[in-house]
């Protein structure tokens, strides 16, 4: 059943002419008395369900209030994690790059990058708002550029993105002779509701285009499966943050 545009507009011209507090107050007291009126387990599908609506839409305005990179890049300060592991002169290759802003923040501090993405849309954000003599901007798949050696890997919030990870990590090694990986990805385990939400059957995933979303433990055994060993590990706002290593041939077959 389709919503009637004529009604929709006057509801929206209603909700416009009352200040901010009193419509919070509006709205809260119609969702507790919608939920009232349900079964326990319809009344958590209702309100969860509304919740994944509440946090795509904070997610888009999140983005225009920090100007066009996310804000939860400045709260969380997830950037440290890569600069305090990239050093001055190493060659960086940023896989999965986005908006461009990390890769900047790595040329600012004196490395030598790579960047790339699917999105030519980001590419052309990048090259438009974080241009740098040090970073070369690729548009492409990362298993095929011609990147030459790189010191690091960077896969800032990709790797829950791909199918075959494993593959993609291993393409990567052997592709870009980096002796070190840094990653970040969600973790599952971030917050309670996730797992009631998949018991009820709505959707749970921060991002419909994520193919899973890790647990210490599935993480641990995607690194081994990749030949990749953990030498740090630390989890911060629902993320797991880790640098990992491949391992030598000679551990490989153990």
């Amino acid at each position: 059943m389709g919503i009637d545009v004529t009604v929709l507009d006057s509801v929206f011209g209603w909700t416009a002419r009352l200040a901010g507090r009193r419509l919070d107050k509006i709205i809260a007291a119609l969702l507790a008395k919608r939920a009232a009126q349900l079964p326990a387990d319809e009344a958590l599908r209702f309100l969860l369900g509304l919740d994944n609506v509440l946090y795509a839409l904070s997610g888009r305005y999140a983005v225009a209030y920090g100007a066009g990179n996310h804000v939860k890049q400045r709260v969380t300060r997830y950037f440290d994690f890569f600069l305090a592991r990239c050093h001055p002169d190493e060659r960086v290759f940023d896989v999965g790059c986005g908006s461009g802003a990390l890769a900047h923040a790595l040329a600012e501090r004196g490395c030598r990058l790579v960047a790339i993405d699917f999105s030519s849309a980001k590419i052309d954000h990048a090259r438009a708002h974080h241009a740098h003599p040090r970073i070369q901007w690729l548009v492409g798949d990362a298993t095929t550029a011609e990147i030459g050696s790189c010191d690091v890997v960077v896969l800032s919030n990709v790797l829950e993105h791909v199918a075959e990870r494993v593959d993609l990590l291993s393409r990567l090694i052997a592709r870009s002779g980096a002796r070190r990986f840094l990653i970040r990805v969600p973790l599952v385990e971030r917050d309670w509701r996730v797992p009631i939400k998949r018991e009820l059957g709505i959707e749970w995933r921060l991002d419909l285009t994520h193919h899973t979303e890790y647990t210490l433990e599935s993480f641990g055994e995607e690194m081994a499966a990749a030949n990749l060993a953990i030498t740090h590990l630390e989890v911060r706002w629902g993320e797991i943050w880790a640098e990992v290593e491949p391992q030598p041939v000679s551990e490989r077959s153990r």
